[in-house]
């Protein structure tokens, strides 16, 4: 009866390898592939990409999807494909990915094309925050006090008290001007140089000697492999185009030891905020922003939700071993 079992398994297993290479084997749909593997995308965006029809767009991504490929989600009126994660069609197209050609015509094609949707993005984000820049803070707050965010994280850092803590995304500084009292020296990384310029002025205000900003991009952080104790994103991930991303190079820049927290809207169906706030995300789960964390590495900590009238908020946190972890760059996720 065991026996039965195990070789009915192996079959199972077998059929969801060749349903998976059947699902691939097809230019579009291994290009499809290749894109996913770069953040969490709509169809709109992937038909602009592939130059391609949407219902074409849709077709394939249906039969990558259903071969577990590709995973499919809905966040109100969007819907977002990524490359899948966890199970043995995972594992198979992390394989292939590595496989592709660098040098191939179209997959540099589709390269440049995904740039040039991601680089739109940006600009038009970017300019929302230098429009924003003056009164971002209260803007922050999405409904919830912001009070007892920075109440929660004050608690969290006077314990841990960090020699050192980098905080993406920075925005005005906020987040610096609070935990300044309790980290080594701080530094503040944002993309907006508009920001930027209202958060050194706040700093100087407040005298935090021990914190500066610098430009930067999320994506591509300037800082050097495990070089904080502590990093902090707040509010920041909802705006990522690539969330995962987002935490992957947080994590590379993290210290052994150290500690990695997350705040961020928890998931809602508020569609205004997309166009209104330029939102991404309509917030996360608890389980996906987990499941991030755990695959990068990190031991997740209950997460601590804060209610607001609308909105409500959560702060997740992670630490990694104090033994030599991996760098975000060792954790294999995509071919590019």
């Amino acid at each position: 009866m065991a026996m039965a079992i195990a070789m009915s398994a192996e079959g199972a297993s077998i059929d969801r390898l060749l349903a998976a290479l059947r699902a691939v084997a097809e230019p579009s749909r291994l290009r499809l592939l290749a894109i996913c593997a770069q953040g969490e995308w709509t169809v709109s965006e992937l038909t602009q990409v592939m130059a391609q029809s949407q219902p074409r767009i849709s077709r394939h991504l249906k039969l990558l999807a259903e071969a577990g490929l590709v995973e499919r989600f809905r966040e109100g009126s969007w819907v977002f494909y990524r490359r899948a994660r966890v199970g043995e069609p995972a594992r198979l197209a992390r394989a292939l990915l590595r496989m592709l050609p660098e040098q191939d015509a179209q997959l540099g094609l589709d390269r440049r094309r995904l740039a040039a949707v991601r680089e739109a993005r940006r600009r038009l984000a970017e300019s929302y925050f230098d429009g924003h820049a003056g009164r971002w803070d209260s803007e922050r707050d999405l409904g919830v006090d912001g009070a007892r965010v920075e109440a929660e994280l004050t608690r969290l850092f006077a314990d841990l008290r960090p020699s050192s803590l980098l905080d993406v995304g920075t925005g005005t500084g906020r987040i610096l001007q609070v935990l300044a009292p309790h980290v080594g020296r701080a530094l503040g990384i944002d993309l907006s140089h508009d920001m930027l310029a209202v958060a050194r002025a706040n700093l100087d205000r407040r005298l935090a000697r021990n914190c500066e900003v610098r430009h930067g991009d999320m994506y591509q952080l300037p800082i050097q492999d495990r070089s904080f104790a502590a990093v902090t994103l707040h509010q920041v991930l909802h705006f990522a185009d690539d969330p995962f991303a987002v935490l992957s190079e947080a994590r590379r820049v993290l210290q052994p030891g150290g500690r990695l927290v997350v705040v961020d809207l928890a998931a809602h169906q508020h569609e205004e905020l997309r166009s209104e706030k330029r939102h991404r995300r309509l917030g996360f789960r608890d389980d996906e922003i987990e499941g991030w964390l755990t695959e990068l590495g990190l031991q997740p900590a209950p997460p601590i939700r804060l209610d607001g009238p609308a909105l409500s908020v959560v702060l997740w946190s992670a630490s990694c071993a104090a033994a030599e972890p991996p760098l975000a760059r060792d954790i294999e996720r995509s071919a590019a």
